[in-house]
């Protein structure tokens, strides 16, 4: 069987390069997926600016629904490669396919509790009666390609984690692909609107789905979706280590819905749904980066569990300093990008010149701090790689604190845009505490 990258015995240095690139590409391509709604949307003529204030009080919930995908992709990935590593194939076997019973009853389950909590949902999240419309219009029709979604983002780790992560890049670019040529014929051409560009989402999850299967049922990767070999031990095992990325995601979830609240509140009316699509677009640009960079050192992951399950702990030093000094590159780019191409940026999202003003200042504001961001995003990863999972979820809960206790004092004193500062407050914190910890930990980990 030929490897596309041999996790043991290649280069460190180009084995990061060859897996990070693919899976950073493959993040940053999956953003389409949310930004070329978004852009469709807030250009649909007259309601725009509505729409997509809607869509974005919708965000946070859909990507909570994904984050079911990370606790069980995230958390049977670097299992898997550390059975692998320590050269146990039958046990890896069992966990990819405890992993996949998981993500399918997951999924179903998933439906069925937020079908019928839909408005209330929606309503708490920061819908006004004005925009909750067209919330409502995206989020039932995305729903219904929950299976397809949980499916293609969970078990695509299981490609990545096994050196393939130029077949898991593929995935995602089918589908954003898919989404990018769908979404103006739904939208525009077929007068659906906000259902529209959520259809074109449904569709492109579909394909995605039906590659991963394809690869992972396939006989090009060591380790195949398999049925049996069902253990209770496995699932709980996949779930400890699952829950620091699942918990990591959740919370951002609620870190977006509380600032859509805190905007909502301090700015009344009129500017609160104002702000949000401030904060909306805003967001949009932090995915570029966030999700890039997670791609970065998330994809890396499976380089550091491997090795460390095959106890060789000088490559894993190895790899954690060039995955870090890719991510402090990468951040690096992306906070010039964002003073150079911001203004171009919110012009995408509304043709409303004043708004586009406000929208690049907020960009300006999120992205103060995200050099250090880049420190963070590794060596939390880092941890969760090798299975200390106590560290990470310390480190991710108290950058998250930092920002819930930003965001509700900064307001009470300089009013609701203020709440931006949340942000740059975190990720300045966050990384610093984390690199105290790091200094201190990794040296009995590795010993």
């Amino acid at each position: 069987m030929k490897l596309e990258n041999d996790l043991e015995n290649d280069p460190i240095k180009s084995l990061v390069w060859r897996i990070a690139i693919p899976s950073m590409v493959a993040q940053f391509v999956s953003v389409l997926y949310s930004i070329v709604d978004r852009i469709y949307i807030g250009n649909i003529p007259l309601i725009g600016d509505t729409a997509l204030a809607g869509v974005g009080v919708c965000a946070p919930v859909v990507t909570m629904i994904s984050a079911f995908a990370s606790l069980i992709g995230l958390g049977g990935s670097p299992l898997l490669s550390m059975r692998m590593g320590a050269k146990k194939e039958e046990e890896a076997q069992k966990i990819l396919a405890n992993s996949f019973l998981m993500i399918c009853i997951c999924s179903v389950f998933l439906m069925a509790v937020f079908f019928p909590l839909r408005e209330p949902m929606l309503r708490l999240f920061g819908a006004s009666d004005v925009t909750y419309p067209y919330a409502d219009g995206y989020f039932w029709v995305y729903l219904c390609g929950t299976p397809f979604a949980l499916l293609s983002v969970g078990l695509n780790q299981f490609i990545i984690c096994q050196g393939f992560a130029k077949k898991g890049m593929l995935s995602v670019v089918l589908g954003a692909v898919m989404n990018i040529v769908l979404d103006p014929i739904f939208i525009f051409a077929f007068d659906m609107g906000v259902e529209g560009a959520a259809l074109a989402t449904v569709i492109s999850q579909v394909v995605s789905c039906a590659y991963v299967l394809f690869v992972l049922f396939g006989k090009k990767v060591q380790v195949r979706i398999t049925f049996g070999g069902y253990r209770f031990s496995v699932a709980r095992q996949i779930l400890a280590l699952g829950f620091s990325p699942f918990l990591i995601i959740a919370i951002d979830n609620v870190m977006i819905i509380a600032m859509n609240a805190v905007l909502q509140y301090y700015g009344g009316g009129g500017l609160g749904d104002r702000l949000v699509v401030c904060a909306t677009i805003a967001q949009s640009f932090m995915l570029i980066v966030t999700m890039p960079l997670g791609g970065i050192s998330g994809g890396t992951q499976t380089i550091l569990a491997y090795n460390y399950g095959a106890r060789q702990h000088d490559r894993v030093r190895q790899a954690q300093k060039y995955i870090l000094l890719l991510c402090l590159g990468f951040v690096t780019l992306m906070f010039v990008l964002s003073r150079l191409i911001g203004p171009l940026f919110t012009q995408l999202f509304t043709p409303d010149v004043s708004l586009q003003a406000e929208a690049f200042e907020a960009i300006k504001i999120f992205t103060l701090a995200i050099l250090p961001l880049g420190i963070q995003y590794e060596l939390v990863d880092g941890f969760t790689a090798m299975g200390q999972v106590k560290l990470s979820l310390f480190l991710s809960f108290f950058r998250k604190f930092v920002y819930f206790a930003s965001l509700f004092i900064i307001p009470i004193f300089w009013g609701a845009k203020a709440a931006f500062f949340a942000e740059p407050v975190s990720d300045v914190l966050g990384p610093i505490v984390t690199i105290v910890v790091h200094r201190w930990a990794i040296r009995k980990i590795l010993d």
